[in-house]
């Protein structure tokens, strides 16, 4: 699994961001596993927008058959991403839930227009054969963490060290 740190998000205030080689270190520290891969892909891509991103690597990688996943907290305002329909035509998606925002994932524009695309969590392991469209909802363990949280954590952390 490759997780893509992004050089910002244009739907939020990235300028109290650290920097992100930062990030990606950070990232690398706490997804420490054999088959996870952290990566600044995008900023090497030069790329702003997921849709260029995932484009990019389609065509990188031909005989790869990717898997979007994101957030329910994404899912709920995925509509308001550049290209978003886009995305959900490029590969199938797979939406893991986060505590506070399955129903609003759930009730979203995307997962209204999508839900005729929609795979049963049982079915989620077809879900690299699906043609896109298609999407799952995945529960299971979560986690209360969030990248806002964990920069946070970090910068108590950072703030106590330069203090002794």
């Amino acid at each position: 699994m490759w997780f893509l740190v992004s050089p910002g998000n244009p739907l939020k205030d990235t300028r109290a961001l650290p920097p992100l080689g930062v990030r990606v270190r950070a990232a690398r520290l706490l997804l420490n596993h054999p088959r996870l891969k952290v990566t600044g892909t995008e900023a090497a891509f030069n790329t702003r927008y997921t849709a260029d991103t995932l484009e990019t690597l389609a065509r990188r990688a031909p005989g790869v058959q990717f898997v979007w996943l994101m957030g329910a907290d994404n899912l709920a305002q995925f509509h308001r991403w550049q290209r978003w329909r886009d995305i959900a035509r490029l590969m199938p998606i797979a939406v893991y839930h986060r505590p506070g925002h399955g129903f609003a994932a759930l009730s979203s524009p995307t997962a209204q227009t999508l839900a005729y695309r929609r795979l049963p969590e049982q079915a989620a392991s077809l879900l690299p054969f699906m043609p896109a469209p298609a999407f799952t909802y995945l529960t299971g363990v979560t986690s209360p963490l969030s990248s806002t949280a964990l920069r946070r954590a970090g910068q108590r952390a950072n703030a106590a060290v330069s203090q002794t």
